[in-house]
Order: structure tokens, then sequence, then C-alpha cells
């Protein structure tokens, strides 16, 4: 298991215990989270579940599979630190995660 902080673009935070195994997007989902839309339900063909990760955990994180770049181009506003948050597996070297959300989703 592994606790995750997401944080809303105004600043409201929500930290949740996620089952390794399951997608930080899944998580938002299940638990209510706004600010991640997850349009295609976690099949990366869309990037309504982008999120900002907190920059000291980029690059904790395994790295992009072929696509996401593609996917996050599309993304509002990507940066750096850009990763979809369906493609962020939980374990428990996540314990911690800390994702923040754009203040909107394309």
């Amino acid at each position: 298991m592994a606790k995750i902080k997401y944080i809303e673009h105004n600043g409201k935070e929500h930290e949740i215990e996620l089952l390794n195994g399951f997608s930080v997007m899944e998580g938002a989902i299940q638990n209510d989270i706004p600010g991640i839309d997850a349009d295609c339900g976690g099949g990366m063909s869309c990037a309504t579940c982008h999120v900002y990760v907190k920059e000291d955990w980029y690059d904790k994180l395994p790295k992009k599979e072929m696509g996401e770049d593609d996917m996050l181009d599309q993304a509002y506003q990507p940066k750096k630190n850009s990763r979809l948050s369906c493609q962020l597996i939980v374990s428990d070297q996540l314990d911690g995660l800390v994702v923040y959300m754009p203040e909107k989703q394309v």
C-alpha cells in the first residue's frame, strides 16, 4: 500500500491509501477526487488524467512508456514533470507520492 497525496489546482489536498497494483488515476476516481476526468478509463488514449508530479518524486517514478509523451502533448499546459496518472501504478515505492492537478483537463 502507498499513501498518495492529490492536490487540486485550488490547493485543496486529499490523501488516500491505495493498494498496490492500482493506478493513481483509479485512486482519484474511486475516491471522488476532483481534477482527474479519466475519459478513456485508463487506456492512455486521452490526456484527461494529466497530473504534475512533485519535482522531488519525478526521477523516482518508472520511466514513461512509449506513447505517454504523445498523449501529454495534448494535455492542458504540460510541463517537464507532467505524467498521465493512469500510467503511475501504485507500489510500496510510491508511498508519499504527491501529484498536483492542472487548472483544467482538455
